[in-house]
């Protein structure tokens, strides 16, 4: 099982394989329970199956945000993230879970063609380069939920003994910015305002990384610059972890603690599980792992 994932694919997906026979008969649309040792694990539905001469059927089902793949137009104005993510599951009639107020009010946005996925997760970004609090969309158990990630944590630790493998990276070479730029055109003074906020001791050591952008009249620019220098003012290390031992809490969004020596450093962190992969195979569970951080620290 899958859990949260980037690159748009974000909904949990469950594959298996099952018998089939003059008992059982179901079809594409059709729900998944999946529960381990008495614990609710995955709820969604069957989307594909596939089978040859051989008996067994193997099947995938996603959760509900699978259809947060769907595209639409929306123009909004004065919403925060929450209530974007309400008006989405609304509409398409999506169960509901915990939606946690996210305080920032987006002045107006209009979005053409977008999946569903997209726009939620901008109002999320917009929210996080604003605020400097993170937030993270999940299916739990078949009701879609908005977390401040600070309600994420689980307590696992995972260090040398835990986990079976590890690859790790660190890197300035994406997301990592040293200089916020951000101009506002007034148009009743004629006269472009600009924002800038850097660390010069970062530039002597990296040279100068700029992250540009234009912001409205809405938008505090000195709260902004600020913010988002604090947000990407750092590298971005990235830890696979190989065939650990299994933990059910552990999901996309989640933060666990990581103890390891990786050479350039010695973490003892919360990290954030960009990707979890959970296998269940003859009583035995294990995980993958994609984490990042840097500004999880404990």
């Amino acid at each position: 099982m899958n859990g949260k994932q980037k690159e748009k694919e974000v909904h949990g997906k469950l594959t298996f394989k099952v018998l089939q026979d003059n008992l059982l008969s179901f079809t594409e649309g059709n729900a998944v329970r999946f529960k381990y040792k008495e614990n609710n694990t995955f709820y969604g539905f069957a989307f594909t199956k596939k089978r040859n001469k051989n008996p067994l059927v193997t099947v995938t089902a996603y959760d509900q945000l699978r259809y947060f793949k769907n595209k639409d137009t929306y123009v909004y104005k004065n919403k925060t993230a929450d209530e974007i993510v309400q008006m989405l599951a609304n509409d398409f009639l999506l169960n509901i879970g915990i939606l946690e107020q996210t305080g920032y009010k987006i002045a107006s946005r209009s979005e053409s063609n977008k999946t569903l996925f997209d726009i939620s997760q901008t109002a999320i970004d917009l929210t996080t380069q604003n605020t400097n609090e993170m937030f993270v969309l999940y299916d739990d158990f078949g009701k879609i939920c908005l977390k401040n990630i600070e309600r994420m944590k689980v307590g696992l630790v995972i260090d040398e003994e835990t986990g079976e493998n590890f690859d790790y990276s660190s890197s300035i070479d994406n997301d990592t910015y040293n200089q916020i730029k951000l101009t506002y055109d007034n148009k009743k003074t004629g006269k472009r305002e600009v924002y800038i906020a850097k660390d010069t001791s970062h530039i002597n050591e990296w040279g100068v990384l700029q992250y540009y952008d234009k912001i409205d009249e809405n938008v505090n620019g000195r709260a902004k610059v600020d913010a988002l220098l604090k947000l990407y003012n750092q590298k971005t290390r990235k830890l696979q972890i190989k065939n650990a031992i299994g933990d059910i809490r552990v999901r996309g969004g989640s933060l666990i603690i990581v103890k390891m020596d990786l050479g350039d450093v010695k973490l003892q962190n919360f990290m954030l599980v960009e990707k979890a992969k959970h296998t269940f195979k003859n009583n035995e569970h294990f995980m993958d792992l994609t984490l990042r951080g840097g500004e999880f620290t404990a």
